[in-house]
């Protein structure tokens, strides 16, 4: 896919007020740590994640898309009438139906004849958000589109914190230990254009690919309502998820260069979807880019699903990491396996 006349011109993101760290988790697995002889400190050993952050209890997630919506639109000075289009795409969602998008419309007094609908693919779902909106402006349909996430891991982490609490044995720590990654956030990304404001950083394109064979290596289910009205349970093959997601990435990302026509040492700067240490190391090493051009968040955030990338692009941003001409790969992947690649000129 290409794009010739499509921007990203804001970011907006929410951060919960209750940060937990991965100390604060083991205290509550400390049973569990006794059983099998774990020494306390393992959880950021293996994940490279200090902490992470809880929304209040009860939260619902139209609250902080609203939130993080607001602030994009914002940000860019476009005023809320000029949005055609409005996706939400977070993995937690407040009911089956209606969409949260509906939720969040309402909240940012958005037009009756904006088109308003959810979108879920794990991980991948503001990304493809993002490609639906570029699709739109590229054919004319509209000139400016809104896709919001929120997300919540605070319930799932309890749940699998009591589950393990009550197994205490090896296998099932190495089911859900991923679930203990989890982190909670909102974002918006505002795409338009490019005539509101000559500012915005041009999305020129990208790939994407799947290896669906791997769709049971990591799932969560089965209720999307956040909070859950029934159990929900969270299992990850950690290892499996690495191995068939380097392997993915790196076909992925080998289409994108072809893609776009970048030569072997570009992008500049790359964001990749935030699951923790081992897996950066290993996606790195395997498409041959240097650590420097990386930034990263989990250490702090922890894997926040749909919005890991983004914020994590927003931050970048802020703190001066991404600077203007620089061509940025964001480099996603989800369970499924599902992999989408886009290239920005920054």
């Amino acid at each position: 896919m290409r794009y010739s006349r499509v921007y990203i011109e804001s970011f907006g993101y929410e951060l919960p007020p209750n940060v937990v760290t991965s100390s604060d988790l083991e205290n509550q697995l400390a049973p569990l740590y006794e059983t099998l002889r774990f020494q306390k400190g393992q959880l950021e050993v293996l994940t490279g994640i200090r902490e992470r952050r809880f929304w209040d209890t009860g939260y619902r997630m139209h609250e902080g898309a609203i939130n993080a919506g607001m602030k994009a639109i914002k940000a860019s000075g476009i005023p809320p009438e000029a949005i055609g289009m409005l996706i939400y795409a977070g993995v937690c969602r407040d009911n089956l139906e209606p969409a949260t998008a509906c939720a969040v419309s309402h909240g940012l007094g958005l037009c009756p004849d904006t088109e308003i609908y959810d979108v879920s693919n794990a991980c991948l779902g503001v990304l493809n958000g993002m490609v639906q909106v570029a699709n739109a402006i590229e054919l004319g349909q509209i000139r400016a589109g809104l896709v919001v996430s929120c997300e919540s891991a605070r319930q799932i982490v309890e749940v699998t914190i009591d589950r393990l609490l009550k197994s205490r044995d090896m296998e099932t720590f190495k089911k859900t230990v991923a679930t203990l990654t989890g982190g909670s956030g909102a974002v918006g990304v505002l795409l338009t254009d490019g005539e509101f404001t000559h500012h915005g950083h041009r999305l020129l394109g990208g790939v994407a690919r799947n290896a669906t064979e791997h769709h049971r290596l990591c799932w969560w289910g089965p209720d999307t309502g956040i909070p859950a009205s029934g159990p929900q349970v969270m299992e990850t093959d950690s290892v499996g998820v690495l191995q068939n997601g380097v392997i993915l990435g790196v076909e992925t990302f080998k289409a994108f260069r072809r893609e776009l026509s970048w030569p072997h040492d570009k992008p500049d700067k790359v964001i990749c979807h935030q699951v923790g240490a081992t897996h950066q190391q290993n996606i790195l090493e395997s498409i041959g880019i240097p650590k420097e051009r990386d930034f990263t968040t989990f250490k702090y955030l922890g894997n926040i699903g749909t919005v890991s990338l983004p914020i994590t692009v927003a931050i970048g941003a802020e703190r001066g990491f991404l600077m203007r001409n620089d061509l940025v790969g964001l480099l996603g992947i989800g369970s499924g396996l599902n992999c989408l690649m886009l290239g920005v000129a920054w």
